[in-house]
């Protein structure tokens, strides 16, 4: 039943690259994993290996309302994935207004999804506010916000510990107390990345889940459509994900064991 919203005040974060491949991680402990692509930039289903043809997916057809359960996707890491599908940007603005009108349109069957007990879901949602984040925002556990370690992240702080991120209204100041964050593409050899980093650890303190390192091991992994840990299991970036998924395996589960997986969908 966990859901981990991932999400981001800005784009080029990284904030996809972190859903993968903390959804592979948290597979690899043995969790029974779901990763649900909510942007409409369709990237999520590149860092599993999915074919580039491949165009379909859950969010393109929600005003239809598709069966969540016929469009999910096996992938070779172990996790269960509901890609986005791809929309030009006619049916961007389309999808937002339907959900807009009926917000039950990703409700339903997101209660639906987080009515399995043992089962994690990871959301990638698009950057800044949007209509799917107003939906999963209520029902995430975590809220982990991923931004990078330099000047133009430092400026999005105030819209963070406002809430504001989160859209208008009082929804930022209800659910801004379970936001985390994740610095990414931190640079040891720069004075203003590791100054940044270093502030930011001191600002946030136990909200801060952890760092990623700058490694080229992680455009490297992209570019093969495969996951960090797959791909350079031994670079320093598959480490620091590894050790964020850890932090977040431990508060969702209070240092529980792991089960064995089990065949991910039962009667619903």
């Amino acid at each position: 039943m966990p859901l981990v919203c991932i999400a981001s005040p800005k784009g080029g974060v990284g904030k996809t690259m972190v859903a993968a491949n903390l959804a592979h991680a948290l597979c690899r402990a043995g969790r029974r994993v779901l990763a649900i692509d909510c942007d409409p930039q369709n990237a999520l289903r590149l860092h599993f290996g999915l074919p580039l043809d491949d165009h379909a997916g859950f969010m393109a057809g929600l005003p239809r309302r598709p069966d969540w359960r016929a469009a999910i996707r096996e992938t070779p890491s172990g996790v269960r994935l509901l890609p986005h599908g791809t929309v030009d940007a006619r049916g961007v603005l389309a999808l937002a207004a339907a959900m807009e009108r009926d917000p039950d349109l990703l409700g339903a069957p997101l209660r639906a999804i987080l009515a399995d007990p043992d089962l994690v879901v990871v959301a990638d949602t698009a950057p800044g506010p949007s209509r799917a984040l107003a939906a999963l925002v209520p029902h995430a556990a975590t809220l982990a916000i991923v931004l990078l370690a330099d000047g133009g992240s430092t400026a999005q702080l105030p819209e963070l510990e406002s809430g504001r991120f989160l859209g208008r209204g009082t929804l930022g100041g209800l659910f801004a107390a379970r936001m985390r964050v994740v610095l990414n593409e931190v640079e040891s050899g720069s004075r203003l990345s590791t100054e940044v980093a270093g502030a930011m650890a001191r600002h946030f303190g136990p909200r801060l889940l952890g760092a990623i390192c700058r490694d080229m091991a992680v455009a490297e992994a992209l570019a093969c459509q495969r996951l960090v840990a797959d791909h350079a299991p031994d670079s320093p970036a598959a480490a620091d994900l590894q050790d964020i998924a850890q932090t977040v395996d431990l508060a969702l589960f209070a240092a529980a064991p792991a089960q064995p997986a089990a065949p991910l969908w039962g009667p619903v």
